[in-house]
């Protein structure tokens, strides 16, 4: 008897996008009356452009018009064996938002059929997430184990109709049954039980006179189908554990393509979408409710392409494995693509929903480059943060003409483009300032044109500086530059125009960590290889960075634009900034641009 829902034949269930349940009360069927549409995008928000069709509106438009339906209603079904992750942000963005473009409603029902895997705190951290981009299920929060009552009476019902049957073949024994693609399956010894019989026998696994695997119940279809999934799959299963929920109640539980058709039906769910892999399941959906006479209109399944994104991975599996064998730190580490990690990383609820809008819904498998991610969060957060000075890698310079203990206050815009917007912050001008060491080149190739012995280099906001002198180590390493400064620019002499590179005061500047995360893995579509794939330079972090003196303010969550650097949070996380760390800590969320593709032409070459 298969030990768990994925493994059923044909298509396994994969990382299914997940979804919740409701406290209290029962779900309701029928037109919602008064309420806001529960899901769509979050109040008040338009969309950057008008939404495009496709083919799952295609399908709801049509129902619609021909009256199979009078509303929408769609559904969030998680499994809490896990944190949620980018691909299921597109189905949550998905569902919640087809219902409140058509006025309807989304549920989020956790499906909660596997004990062994599922935890609280799964649960607790999908709802989270969930909030977090900004979709509100109201009242409707369930979960499939508040139908298990329900789901065994329907059980026994099928077994009285002859169209399901307690099969006594071990696992090994159902795979030598199964068949291939092929060649057709055999039918199991137990499969003509009499109803009576079966029914019995059922009532007793309830009871739990068996042990796992000792016996398990099938649905009786067509063993020579040639869609595997249709050939008797297993619709219960013992599993002696004890639920998260129903605690020591059920020794056993329903598998998932049973339950799932059902909770739909229940909560009159209308459309129920879902990803690709499930669309060899969908006749068996169809076969559970036409069975069991479950009253018209009935849910339609329509399935659509999961996310793909380069350079991540989205099994659960995968994830798991990560954080267990501490290659990161936790699941909320900002190299993760869960939530959860995104939102420590400093994305925003709107950049991943304006992400999920753009790469659309499609109904072919494909991967999506990690740039169309990047750019809609540059998109998003451009307008609306503060520009500021941070010099992660810092070189200082003695300016050696300027006096000793003067300290010159220079007024700069938080947002140059429009500086009444944000206002200005003072920045302090000392005869010793910081620079970026990658702005500093002893011996310049040709396409370098900051700062070099001999040369001129604009400061931000502070007038020039001429380097006429690198002092080094014992080991030929540059430690520190002498320079002068003028506020007006060297002649140009028919030269090129002095780079502008940014800097920060080194006795006013004030110390930070910065962690520059960047791709997890190195190859666009990694297969799951850890030791081989996964990219040692994922998290660089800089212990001794300096940040301009306004920073010293920020709070932790604040994101800012760090001048030609990219866009950074302030880290509020358990080993970060704030009052949890002994130093502030920014986390870099986006580059200013796409490096790594760059990055990537070089190491190839």
């Amino acid at each position: 008897m298969p030990d768990d829902d994925k493994s059923k034949a044909g298509k396994t269930r994969g990382d299914k996008p997940e979804g919740g349940k409701p406290e209290g009360g029962k779900p309701e069927r029928g037109e919602p009356e008064g309420a806001r549409p529960g899901g769509g995008r979050p109040k008040g928000e338009k969309p950057e452009v008008e939404r495009a069709t496709n083919f799952i509106r295609n399908f709801v438009d049509e129902d619609l018009e021909n009256k199979r339906y009078s509303f929408v209603m769609t559904r969030f079904p998680p499994e809490p064996n896990g944190y949620l992750h980018i691909g299921h942000a597109k189905s949550v963005c998905l569902n919640f938002g087809l219902a409140g473009d058509y006025g309807g409603r989304c549920n989020m029902r956790f499906d909660d059929t596997n004990p062994v895997k599922e935890d609280v705190e799964y649960v607790e951290s999908i709802l989270n997430d969930v909030r977090w981009l900004g979709f509100d299920w109201q009242e409707r929060l369930y979960y499939a184990s508040d139908y298990f009552d329900r789901l065994y009476d329907c059980a026994e019902k099928l077994i009285l109709s002859g169209d399901a049957y307690v099969c006594d073949l071990s696992p090994e024994e159902v795979r030598a049954y199964r068949g291939t693609l092929t060649e057709p399956g055999q039918d199991s010894p137990w499969r003509n039980r009499p109803a009576e019989e079966s029914l019995d026998l059922f009532r007793r696994m309830k009871a739990g006179e068996f042990a796992e695997g000792e016996k398990f119940l099938r649905a009786k279809i067509d063993m020579a189908s040639p869609n595997l999934n249709m050939r008797d799959p297993a619709i219960y299963r013992i599993k002696k554990a004890s639920h998260h929920r129903t605690g020591d109640k059920w020794v056993i539980y329903p598998m998932y393509d049973y339950t799932h058709c059902i909770s739909d039906a229940i909560e009159g769910v209308t459309h129920s979408i879902c990803t690709l892999e499930f669309e060899d399941h969908r006749p068996l959906y169809d076969w559970v409710l036409e069975k069991l006479d479950w009253p018209e209109p009935r849910p339609r399944q329509i399935e659509f392409a999961r996310l793909n994104l380069e350079y991540t991975l989205m099994s659960k599996r995968k994830l798991l494995e990560l954080v267990k064998e501490n290659r990161v730190r936790g699941w909320d580490d900002p190299r993760l693509p869960t939530l959860a990690a995104l939102r420590r990383r400093g994305l925003t609820p709107a950049s991943i929903r304006l992400f999920c809008e753009r790469i659309g819904v499609a109904k072919k498998d494909s991967w999506i480059e990690m740039e169309w991610l990047d750019k809609a969060v540059r998109d998003d957060l451009n307008p609306s943060v503060k520009r500021a000075m941070a010099v992660v890698d810092p070189l200082k310079v003695v300016i050696e003409n300027w006096p000793e203990g003067k300290v010159s206050l220079l007024s700069a815009p938080y947002f140059p483009d429009e500086p009444e917007r944000m206002g200005y912050r003072d920045l302090p001008m000392t005869r010793e300032i910081f620079i970026e060491r990658d702005d500093f080149r002893l011996s310049p190739s040709p396409d370098f044109f900051r700062l070099a012995p001999g040369r001129t280099a604009r400061l931000r906001w502070g007038g020039f500086v001429h380097c006429h002198e690198a002092v080094t180590d014992g080991s030929g390493a540059v430690v520190e530059l002498r320079a002068t400064h003028s506020e007006d620019p060297p002649p140009s002499g028919g030269g090129r125009k002095p780079a502008i590179i940014h800097w920060v005061s080194a006795d006013k500047s004030v110390p930070a960590t910065v962690r520059l995360y960047d791709r997890l893995f190195l190859t666009p579509k990694p297969t799951g290889d850890l030791d081989a794939e996964l990219n040692p330079e994922s998290l660089v972090e800089r212990p001794s960075a300096r940040l301009e003196p306004s920073l010293a303010e920020s709070l932790p969550g604040q994101r800012f634009q760090f001048e030609r650097l990219g866009y950074f949070i302030r880290d509020d996380g358990i080993d970060g900034g704030g009052e949890a760390g002994p130093k502030t800590v920014f986390n870099r969320i986006v580059t200013l641009k796409d490096g790594w593709a760059r990055r990537s032409k070089d190491k190839g070459r």
